[in-house]
């Protein structure tokens, strides 16, 4: 399965904690190779194969955000 590359608007991430915290829980996901979260532009990017759209806003309810 070829990686994939895909990105979601999250909802109250303010700070670098708030970054690493989403970052953690969705680096979880089998399948995840690579997160990058940024509170400046609300956005989550993730790469890797095999996740799923749910699992990902799963997991950034778990952090305390949603995905928009």
């Amino acid at each position: 399965m070829a990686d994939i590359t895909k990105n979601y608007q999250v909802e109250g991430m303010t700070c670098g904690h708030c970054e690493k915290s989403v970052q953690e829980e969705i680096g979880e996901i089998a399948g995840v190779a690579d997160v990058n979260a940024s509170a400046e532009s609300g956005t989550v990017s993730v790469s890797g194969a095999g996740f799923t759209d749910e699992q990902i806003a799963e997991a950034v309810e778990e952090a305390g955000y949603a995905v928009k």
